[in-house]
């Protein structure tokens, strides 16, 4: 029997709103490649003769980031660090 249960890559945070490292392969591979684009925008992109180039590089592979993040991992909401 097949589970139907969504297999979560990034768990929500103890305290306040957003994601937590992540506990699956998947979501640390995604983590690396987040790191790795950023890294290869602030090589071949320079911040300071192309900031505004460089801002929306930033912003683009953080905007896949939370996407992925909001696909693949618990649903966010307030937290406060009880055992809800």
């Amino acid at each position: 029997m097949a589970s139907t249960e969504k297999k979560i890559w990034f768990p929500a945070k103890r305290y306040g709103w957003g994601w937590g490292l992540p506990v699956t392969w998947q979501g640390w591979l995604v983590l690396l490649l987040y790191v790795s684009g950023l890294v290869a925008s602030s090589i071949y992109i320079h911040p300071e003769r192309e900031p505004f180039v460089f801002g929306m590089s930033v912003l683009a592979l953080t905007g896949l980031l939370v996407g992925i993040c909001w696909a693949k991992g618990e649903k966010p909401r307030w937290r406060w660090g009880g055992d809800e």
